[in-house]
């Protein structure tokens, strides 16, 4: 094998590897972007619980003016 074909090869490999790096960190990158959408999508949680209002109230609005 002659050194200008081992040198191609070398610069083959040092170029494959950059671009699985770079593939890597777009992939990182679109997965923490899929979270925050996930996340923001979610309902929130409630932790309060709904008014306790006697029956009827609420039921009976008038907004004639």
């Amino acid at each position: 094998m002659d050194t200008v074909a081992l040198i191609g090869a070398l610069l083959g490999m040092q170029t494959a590897a950059t671009q699985q790096a770079v593939a890597a960190q777009a992939l990182k990158t679109q997965i923490s972007a899929e979270k925050s959408v996930l996340q923001l999508l979610q309902p929130p949680a409630s932790t309060r619980a709904p008014a306790a209002t006697p029956p009827g109230v609420g039921s009976n609005l008038d907004i004639s003016a």
